[in-house]
């Protein structure tokens, strides 16, 4: 009897569910679309976005509630558990040999292919071509990567649910306005999850600022022509500050008598000066002579549990393109082996396993004590690294500057 009263109660559980399920979904929509009208369309139309480009964008479209980062109506506003990105979980995966060796076979080879445009573009924007190919392959594999989701119904899910609602709110509005200026139709506004545009992988408003039209057929196509995809590379890198001439970084010994407390962008250093407090490159190689006065930064991106570098102010501009430390190793990487480089020699140790929301809640801690973690957002960028050293060492705990168990419990 017991067991057949908990079977109903069951069935109608599910079913109750059920019927839930569609009310949910079409509440969504409406909001959805009573979003849309009410606060993205006048803003639309001040920029100069006709009517039927705006019908036309959102036809059918829904917003995607399986894309990372959202709040649902009622929800807590909470870091999800589970890393999305690739570029922020490990860094032996993602700079792993088959994924570095892979992508310098198929760069060197293009390299010969697009010689002539790959020296026009470097000699009128200043950036090695071993860097824009680089970056190439990591965004769509070099044109070959399928690009599939509707940008409009991406950019619009996210400005209205996102975390960072006012960011995908302005890269709508771009959004709207490539279609607006003729640079392609509705249809043919395919993104990445995150509503990226194209080989190059542009955000709307980065294609508006720095897509070229390099081949001369008078359109800024990133989606099709390799010229334009490359240059329109090469001049996002030169708008954010590419010192021609200047390495991005040397991967290097740096000893525990230079604290990894001490990395980062705003922290400078001659690198003779660090050279005089036993830095080396793992090369063996003396610094370059023409970097040896120039500034540089100390980089540890899996704290000392992980290969170390002295970076150059380049190696952040590479970051302003995607801002990742592992993107921007790689990048890096990948371009020092199409010139013949070999692997890296630091190895990355074991670590803790720790989840996403493991690293929020341990910047929260932190923070709770007076640290500057930078963001809140369970990411180990080097704020992070830097106070996870300094807590290390009021705790008398061995100074890694990268989350683990030990130190969690201690906070």
């Amino acid at each position: 009897m017991i067991v057949r009263l908990f079977a109903a109660l069951a069935v109608a559980l599910l079913a109750a569910l059920a019927a839930a399920q569609p009310v949910r979904a079409a509440s969504l929509d409406q909001g959805f679309k009573a979003f849309l009208e009410s606060e993205i369309w006048p803003e639309a139309k001040a920029t100069g976005v006709p009517r039927p480009v705006f019908d036309a964008a959102f036809a059918g479209v829904s917003p995607d509630t399986s894309l990372p980062d959202l709040i649902l109506p009622g929800g807590k506003d909470t870091v999800a558990e589970i890393n999305f990105q690739a570029e922020f979980k490990s860094g032996a995966d993602y700079l792993s040999e088959r994924a570095v060796a892979g992508n310098v076979t198929t760069a060197r080879k293009l390299r010969q292919r697009y010689a002539g445009v790959l020296g026009k573009i470097e000699q009128r924007y200043g950036v090695p071509a071993p860097i824009i190919l680089a970056i190439w392959g990591r965004e769509s594999a070099f044109g070959a990567a399928k690009i599939p989701m509707n940008a409009f119904e991406v950019l619009a899910t996210k400005a209205w649910l996102s975390r960072r609602k006012e960011l995908f709110r302005g890269e709508l509005i771009a959004a709207l306005q490539i279609v607006a200026d003729g640079h392609l139709k509705v249809s043919e506004m395919k993104s990445s999850w995150a509503g990226a545009l194209g080989q190059p992988q542009f955000m709307p408003s980065k294609f508006l600022k720095y897509a070229v039209d390099f081949d001369g057929d008078g359109r800024r196509d990133i989606w099709n022509s390799v010229p334009d995809t490359l240059a329109s590379i090469a001049n996002y890198l030169n708008a954010a500050g590419w010192q021609a001439g200047r390495d991005w970084g040397f991967e290097a010994m740096i000893p525990a008598s230079v604290s990894c407390r001490g990395e980062g962008p705003d922290k400078t250093y001659r690198i003779a000066d660090l050279v005089k407090a036993g830095v080396e490159r793992v090369s063996g190689r003396p610094f370059p002579e023409s970097e040896s006065g120039r500034s540089g930064h100390l980089l540890f991106p899996a704290g000392r549990l992980g290969p170390s570098f002295v970076a150059t102010p380049n190696f952040y501009v590479i970051k302003e393109y995607n801002n990742s430390d592992l993107y921007a190793l790689f990048v890096g990487h990948v371009a020092d082996r199409i010139q013949g480089a070999g692997p890296l020699k630091g190895g990355w140790k074991k670590t803790d396993r720790l989840t996403r929301g493991d690293v929020y809640r341990m910047q929260q801690k932190l923070v709770a004590k007076g640290a500057d973690v930078g963001a809140v957002d369970g990411l180990a960028g080097f704020k992070t690294r830097r106070s996870i050293g300094e807590a290390e060492r009021r705790l008398g705990l061995p100074e890694s500057c990268w989350p683990s168990k030990a130190l969690a419990a201690r906070l």
